[in-house]
């Protein structure tokens, strides 16, 4: 895959020199791409540009990539009023973490997501991206002779890669990915450690876990589900995160190619982790308030009704995508 995006990147580039503050923000419910792409940027924008000032601006985190270290203080209401503010990894603004984004001088938005809504005074989006952390990585390295990059930036950017591209298995890896992901390795990235911690689960989460097969159903033309409510998550003492990372459990599932977990949150409503093998599940994530990739995404559901309406769609989905390709398993 060869991008055209030289004019673009060069564009962010001349807003970040002109620029005294830059602001990053990113998505509600953070996962390794946003936090990756966030701190990874923070870092190459305050190793190049030293008199800069770099804020992190979010409302939430998570605990899983706390070893990438501290985001920093957070940015003053005043210090919005002349900033250039970079968005990244968020398709849509009712998603972005910080309600202060939009509040900046310039906006800058830098995603891959299918489009959502077309805030952003510069707007860099390629869907086919396997991640935001990898365009970031490629806006780097686009740029020898005027950006720098740490050892710490660069495992952040990579943890992100490893992530959203789930190992380099997903949709959207590329040869461009492999190379990009190379060139972070020669910047001193620790690899081991990253995949030692990635991997690593408490033995409170992987008994969480076995319990949790005994609860997966399927629906009639197979996709693969489970609920996980408040109560069973704090008797077991799981995060919301963790809970949320075990739609995992079903991807190999013979012959279902969607898979689905709907969490209980804390406020009572339900979120909802889509993933899918071939399937594009998107569309059925964005009509229950939600979006995300064509075979990966995310949504929120209200009630019992809309949760079992979603399931139904999902279902006519996959018995339609079956009937036409049969030979998918």
């Amino acid at each position: 895959m060869v991008y055209n995006n030289t004019r673009i990147k060069r564009k962010i580039l001349n807003e970040i020199k002109n620029a005294d503050t830059v602001i990053l923000c990113r998505h509600k419910r953070p996962d390794g791409d946003a936090v990756g792409s966030t701190m990874g940027l923070a870092d190459i924008i305050s190793a190049s540009f030293p008199e800069k000032r770099v804020f992190l601006d979010n409302t939430d985190y998570s605990e899983y990539l706390a070893f990438l270290g501290p985001e920093g203080a957070l940015p003053t209401d005043d210090d919005y009023k002349n900033a250039l503010v970079i968005v990244l990894d968020t398709g849509g603004s009712s998603r972005i973490s910080s309600p202060r984004a939009l509040t900046g001088r310039r906006v800058v938005k830098i995603d891959h997501h299918i489009k959502d809504d077309d805030y952003g005074d510069v707007k860099w989006v390629e869907e086919e991206r396997s991640s935001v952390c990898e365009m970031v990585a490629d806006f780097y390295y686009s740029f020898p002779k005027e950006l720098k990059i740490t050892k710490k930036g660069a495992e952040c950017l990579y943890t992100g890669m490893v992530t959203d591209s789930g190992r380099f298995r997903f949709r959207g890896t590329t040869s461009q990915t492999m190379r990009l992901a190379g060139n972070l390795l020669d910047e001193g990235v620790d690899y081991e450690r990253i995949y030692s911690i990635l991997r690593a689960d408490d033995f409170e989460t992987l008994l969480f876990e076995a319990k949790l097969t005994e609860k997966i159903e399927m629906t009639k033309h197979g996709v693969a589900y489970l609920r996980i409510s408040r109560a069973f998550r704090n008797r077991h003492h799981i995060s919301l995160e963790d809970a949320s990372n075990t739609v995992s459990l079903m991807e190999h599932i013979k012959g279902s190619l969607i898979w689905i977990a709907f969490i209980e949150n804390d406020d009572g409503t339900v979120r909802v982790r889509l993933r899918s093998r071939f399937v594009e599940i998107q569309p059925v994530a964005k009509k229950y308030h939600g979006g995300g990739h064509a075979c990966a995404a995310g949504s929120t559901v209200y009630s019992l009704e809309e949760e079992q309406e979603l399931l139904k769609d999902a279902d006519a989905l996959l018995a339609s995508f079956k009937a036409s390709n049969p030979d998918c398993i």
